[in-house]
């Protein structure tokens, strides 16, 4: 049915009247920001329609970002000084506190500080004890007003790279508009905060797992990678040379751990991986128990789940896996060296006992071949090598045959591939080898990069909720205790 042309003139009359938005007086520092986005919207619709020229839409975003931003920080605004609570005294946690005078603060946001006039209380009966923010307080704001969404975010960035790519990159997405300092120092709060709450909030979070119903069993792997740290080198005795600096300090190599609990399927493919990492100075079996507590409630839920403990050739991982991993706990459970670190080890044996690449290349299949295929294989190329002769045949100062003989002597018990592909258990720890590439070797040995114990622990820890897909649930617990609730009180 077509529209009459009265109706036409109707409905082009209504289109171009105004609309009216009415906004509440408690919420008017929004109206400014709204007018200014709308102006700015009719000077560009009409300039473009204006002629049919090209048109730089990234500026166009841009203008937009900041007088959307400019709407965010008036509602940030609004709701802050609904927060605050403008009482003579407050109750916080059972305590009584009193209002000791009134001040601007400053609370930074995803769109950066906002102002605003609140009260500051101090503890009844503590004299010039530490003062409180309501607005704080009820927020779970960190350091000095920095709100919950900016501060985690900017930990997020700063798991991903340095505090220059980080507000680099916040930069050119137009927000958290702070200075590189800021990406230094408010992350490394969240981190201490992170380590303070970190045990509780991660036994909440593994109990609150859902495992995929394709899980057959578990994995569970630690490695080690090496980590730059900053070491201060003592002053020498005597005076101290012209222009000598006042601090000296060394770059060197610690080695730090890292570990993974996996998820696989039926066919010993992963599902998911709970990536964990710890600095030099921490104690490994602190590690361990982490992640024995994350088997342990997995198979809690799923009690028909197989567990598999992987790690390479050194004595220190096992000693750590079987120490926490004890049979009388977990029952049944399998264990296998790393598979390719086998291999490894095999091919350098192969190189020297064959006599050219072809025959090497050969060899070194028909071994990947019967591990895969017989339980027994490793005892058979165990016995091949002794009879090789070449024990004692050296290679730039080594000696691989030799080398290959004690890996497999010291290993053979953790070297039934066979078993464990039959009953599709994973043979390989790649999951904590990438854990160890991406945990710690994409993010901590940039170039000239060296850490302290405190802040290398902060990054690794950040980093691994974020590698684990962990981030929003760890982030809003952490939060969640870090608000709390306050109530007025009569004077």
């Amino acid at each position: 049915m077509q529209p009459t042309a009265s109706e036409e003139r109707r409905g082009r009359s209504s289109a171009a009247a105004p609309i009216v938005v009415e906004v509440p007086a408690d919420l008017k520092a929004l109206v400014a920001p709204i007018e200014k986005l709308i102006e700015a919207i009719k000077e560009r619709t009409t300039k473009i329609r204006r002629d049919g020229s090209s048109v730089d839409y990234a500026e166009v975003e841009r203008d937009f970002c900041a007088a959307v931003a400019a709407i965010e920080s008036a509602a940030n605004l609004c709701t802050l000084e609904a927060v605050a609570v403008d009482v003579a005294s407050i109750e916080v946690r059972g305590n009584r506190y009193t209002r000791v005078g009134t001040g601007l603060g400053t609370y930074n946001t995803m769109t950066g500080p906002v102002q605003l006039l609140r009260g500051i209380y101090r503890r009844v009966g503590e004299r010039n004890g530490k003062t409180v923010d309501v607005i704080s307080l009820r927020t779970g704001a960190v350091g000095d007003g920095w709100l919950p969404h900016a501060a985690q975010s900017m930990a997020h960035l700063l798991q991903l790279g340095t505090s220059r790519e980080a507000h680099q990159a916040a930069q050119e997405i137009g927000r958290l508009p702070y200075s590189r300092a800021s990406f230094e120092r408010v992350p490394h709060l969240v981190g201490d905060l992170w380590l303070a709450h970190h045990a509780d909030i991660e036994d909440e979070l593994i109990c609150a797992y859902e495992v995929p119903g394709q899980a057959t069993s578990i994995s569970v792997a630690i490695d080690r990678a090496s980590v730059p740290m900053e070491i201060t080198v003592p002053r020498p005795p005597g005076r101290p040379r012209k222009n000598a600096p006042k601090r000296s300090v060394q770059r060197v190599y610690r080695m730090c751990y890292c570990a993974t609990v996996t998820l696989h399927d039926k066919d010993g493919k992963a599902l998911h991986t709970i990536r964990r990492g710890q600095m030099p100075n921490c104690d490994p079996h602190d590690l361990c128990h982490m992640l024995a507590t994350d088997v342990l409630q997995l198979r809690a839920k799923r009690p028909d789940l197989s567990l598999m403990l992987l790690a390479d050739g050194a004595h220190e991982m096992w000693n750590l896996l079987e120490t926490n991993f004890p049979v009388d706990v977990f029952g049944k459970l399998h264990r296998c060296i790393d598979f390719w670190h086998a291999i490894e080890k095999l091919a350098a044996a192969a190189k020297v006992i064959c006599l050219d690449d072809a025959a090497k290349t050969a060899k070194v299949w028909q071994w990947r071949r019967l591990l895969r295929a017989r339980k027994d294989a490793a005892a058979t190329i165990l016995v091949e090598l002794l009879a090789s002769g070449c024990e004692e045949v050296l290679v730039d100062g080594e000696r691989p045959v030799h080398d290959a003989i004690t890996y497999l002597q010291n290993n053979l018990e953790r070297m039934n591939y066979a078993g464990a592909i039959k009953k599709g258990l994973p043979i390989g720890s790649g999951n904590v080898e990438a854990t160890c590439k991406t945990l710690v070797g994409l993010r901590m040995k940039r170039c000239g990069s060296r850490w302290h114990n405190d802040t290398g622990n902060h990054i690794l820890h950040l980093r691994a909720l974020a590698l684990s897909d962990r981030w929003r649930d760890a982030m809003a617990n952490l939060f969640a205790r870090q608000r709390t609730s306050v109530r007025s009180r009569a004077a």
